[in-house]
């Protein structure tokens, strides 16, 4: 291994390279990671020296307060290499952003933007070799901060870990997803953390996702908790609803997380002439548009799958079946945003950073 120091990050590099092992034909997601981590601790009040080093496992304390009070926060971002070997972010002021209102939310230091923002282009560049060419393929990247601080006492730990890993990742699908809505269990509720990237709003959605799971469907549409009749997010992504000509979503709030992929498909629906409404989307309007054939499109948004088509949905016992359409907005919209992604357009928002 070799140990150097740029723009202040020591790094160590790995003395040998995983990439020859890896099938990058047949990619499981998240699945695989890369030979290095980018690593900043907080302690005595302040961020520690950076560093990036060979990935590998790190102890802790068994009284370590992630493990006792769930002080844990992440954040899912993507980097891509063109035609002409260049890597590019997508909006990762976005990611950044929230990553702090996260931190905040869950009573966490916040991580300054040089710290964040250096490691992760510095990591890019030393495993930009993981990074392959080709619409679908992509650098899944997951920063995360931990509570690292000991002892079992109720309180917000002193200490925190921020790490940066990397994930190479190809085109992600799921086939047919069937939905089931949320009658009883609740995602987020008023006052919550449902507006941040919590682990633990993760951990929460598995049970009830597992009992939809047994009854045949892929996933989950949250509704809000107070009433169950608003739709607010599907599974763990955002969600639109395709009425007419016109195309829905829930605004953000408390409960429904600000997703990036969600407001970038709203401009670009709206650059290509798409009528857009960002409001409360009720049950009994959906079932309403079902019945009558007013509903077109159910799709998630988010970082992972970009775009995922629901071809069905199931409320109080009774399925309704999405409509067959050959050109839906659904895949337009994400062809767009791909093909911006990737410089495969000309990318007229200001979106994509080189790294």
């Amino acid at each position: 291994m070799s140990t150097t120091q740029t723009n202040k990050i020591e790094i160590t590099k790995s003395s040998t390279s995983k990439i020859n092992e890896v099938d990058f034909d047949n990619l499981s997601f998240g699945s695989v990671f890369t030979d290095h981590l980018f690593e900043c601790d907080f302690k005595n009040g302040e961020w520690q020296q950076p560093v990036i080093k060979p990935y590998a496992p790190f102890l802790l304390d068994p009284s370590t307060r992630v493990f006792h009070y769930g002080q844990a926060i992440f954040e899912g971002m993507k980097a891509y290499r063109d035609s002409t070997d260049a890597i590019w972010l997508f909006r990762p002021d976005e990611n950044y952003n929230r990553f702090n209102k996260s931190a905040v939310r869950m009573a966490m230091p916040e991580v300054p933007e040089e710290i964040f923002m250096n490691g992760l282009k510095q990591l890019l560049q030393l495993d930009k070799a993981w990074i392959k060419k080709g619409k679908g393929n992509a650098m899944y990247i997951r920063p995360f901060m931990i509570a690292t601080g000991t002892g079992v006492i109720a309180n917000p730990s002193n200490d925190y870990k921020f790490m940066i890993i990397l994930s190479p990742v190809s085109s992600y699908y799921s086939g047919d997803v069937k939905v089931l809505i949320a009658e009883h269990f609740s995602r987020a509720a008023n006052g919550g953390i449902g507006a941040a990237k919590a682990a633990g709003n993760y951990a929460a959605q598995f049970y009830p996702t597992e009992l939809a799971n047994k009854e045949g469907f892929q996933q989950v549409i949250w509704t809000d908790d107070a009433t169950h009749t608003k739709l607010e997010e599907a599974g763990t992504m955002n969600v639109f609803f395709r009425i007419n000509d016109t195309l829905l979503t829930a605004p953000v709030s408390e409960r429904i997380l600000d997703g990036v992929t969600r407001k970038t498909l709203i401009d670009l629906a709206k650059s290509e002439g798409i009528d857009v409404e960002i409001r409360p989307v009720l049950v009994s309007e959906l079932v309403e548009a079902s019945k009558n054939g007013t509903l077109k499109e159910i799709f998630g948004a988010g970082t992972a799958a970009v775009v995922s088509p629901i071809s069905g949905f199931s409320y109080q016992d009774v399925y309704y079946e999405l409509p067959k359409i050959e050109k839906t907005v659904a895949i337009q919209l994400k062809d767009k945003l791909t093909n911006i992604q990737n410089k495969l357009e000309e990318d007229t928002f200001g979106w994509t950073v080189k790294v």
